[in-house]
């Protein structure tokens, strides 16, 4: 089985897939990555989960990446002496850490950190947004505020604060567990939700110890400001537009998205465009156009990944929104434009050899008539570095690491294929010509590019590059040893 498309789909699995059919469908769809959200569900749902997307994987002879996404600290306002009350605009309401139930003028807000980080003006955000206050006092246990947007405030909502930094660790005390427990289970990738600066994604490195690739997730106005420094210690990112667009003024969040889109390609790491993608058909088995052009946005900005959350999680058409979405993929790399577009924003600082031979490898495919780059790789560095390029042709990765494919099945236009290891570059390029007929992407007639490190099995040696026959028996007799 081979994609026909560039962009990857991640799908959400919940209570609408949580069954073998439905994974295996899903797959079958299109979904290349399969998101746990570790917010909902049991640890042993999830293990349950898990074990059937590796059943999946052993069936179809395919990887499947897994993404563990932890939940993060989560905000939240106390309980109210009726269950809810009215907020009217311009009245005054004070949060504190009193346990009392609360009323029309004041709730418990058991966050002392929040209080700790608050300064007048600072702006405090109640269910999606949908409350907003401002502060007009403040204290080490209490927040006098003016309400500047009202509405019916009720039990446990979540409260956001776009303005300050909190003193908070992205990793709450559950967040710990369901990182080890992912990471025994073995998950491809962890989602760090709620990142403010870039220790929060080195904590969870240092918790992870290289047993998954460590994703930051995008979705404060503090994590777009340190945005560099956040990328730099990340595998990859998320721009997980949910949190992003109540925190930040909403018709701010395209070009941010564009932003850190480029910015994550350029350094050669992946990149998903998250949140709301095709939102309404969580109920209806058609999306709005509005969705499906967010969709094709996402797609000719040369985002790695787009996802679905509830709409394949808990919607009743989880395969039908897998199948959009990959529809649309098709459509919209199939445009002439998208190229265009693709090309006119590749940007990339090329500064070692590495960075040279996979800018050589895209040059010739691009120039002359080859079928496929093939990376004979490790750890999976040098088809992240051939995937930033963008190139026209596919990419094949060949690695006998089963954890390196299942990391690179996030990343664009790599098709992942597990192989033995090889002492010799003439092996790695017999291997690669072989995947390249056995999938489809050549004939025995058709030339390849393939790339490799010498000395082999080591990490950071991509040095060497061949154009190839796929004819296996006329690179043996080119062989000189």
């Amino acid at each position: 089985m081979r994609r026909l498309r560039n962009v990857k789909i991640v799908a959400t699995l919940g209570p609408s897939s949580s069954d073998y059919a439905t994974i295996r469908a899903l797959f079958e769809a299109g979904a290349d990555v399969f998101r746990l959200n570790m917010s909902h569900g049991t640890q042993d749902e999830q293990r349950a989960r898990h074990g059937l997307i590796r059943q999946v994987e052993a069936d179809t002879g395919r990887p499947i990446a897994i993404l563990a996404d932890l939940q993060g600290p989560k905000l939240r306002v106390g309980v109210f002496a009726s269950g809810a009350a009215d907020l009217e605009e311009g009245d005054p309401f004070r949060f504190d850490l009193d346990p009392t139930p609360g009323e029309g003028h004041r709730v418990c807000l058991p966050h002392p950190e929040i209080f700790a980080a608050l300064t007048p003006g600072a702006r405090l955000l109640v269910n999606d947004g949908k409350i907003r206050l401002k502060v007009e006092d403040c204290g080490p246990d209490f927040a006098d505020c003016i309400i500047t947007t009202g509405g019916t405030i009720s039990d446990r909502k979540g409260v956001n604060v776009p303005d300050v930094v909190l003193p908070l660790a992205a990793l709450s005390q559950k967040d710990r567990s369901d990182l080890e427990f992912a990471c025994e289970m073995g998950v491809d990738w962890l989602a760090l939700s709620f990142v403010q600066r870039p220790e929060d994604v080195t904590e969870a490195r240092t918790l992870a110890k290289g047993r998954a690739a460590i994703l930051a997730k995008i979705e404060k106005p503090s994590a777009v400001d340190a945005f560099g420094e956040i990328l730099a210690v990340s595998d990859g990112v998320m721009v997980a537009r949910g949190d992003l667009g109540v925190e930040c003024p909403v018709h701010t969040v395209p070009p941010v998205q564009k932003r850190l889109v480029r910015a994550a390609r350029a350094a050669g790491k992946p990149v998903i465009v998250a949140t709301q993608m095709l939102e309404s058909m969580i109920e209806s088995p058609m999306p709005t156009r509005a969705e499906v052009s967010d969709v094709a946005t996402a797609i000719y900005e040369g985002a790695d990944a787009v996802m679905l959350s509830a709409e394949s999680a808990a919607g009743r058409y989880p395969v039908d929104a897998v199948a959009t979405m990959n529809a649309v993929a098709l459509s919209v790399e199939s445009d002439p434009t998208y190229r265009e577009v693709i090309e006119a924003s590749r940007r990339a600082d090329r500064r070692t050899v590495a960075d040279a031979i996979v800018a050589a490898a895209r040059e010739i495919a691009e120039t002359t008539d080859i079928k496929a780059i093939c990376c004979y790789t490790q750890t999976g560095g040098t088809v992240s570095l051939v995937a930033r390029e963008r190139p026209r042709v596919p990419i094949i990765a060949l690695s006998p690491v089963p954890q390196t494919l299942h990391k690179l099945c996030l990343t664009w236009g790599v098709h992942t294929v597990r192989c033995d290891e090889v002492e010799r570059f003439t092996m790695a390029v017999v291997n690669a010509a072989l995947a390249a007929r056995e999938f489809g992407f050549a004939k025995a007639k058709d030339m390849i590019v393939v790339t490799a490190g010498v000395p082999f099995n080591v990490q950071g040696t991509t040095n060497i590059l061949r154009v190839a026959p796929c004819d296996e028996r006329l690179i043996l007799s080119a062989d000189p040893e």
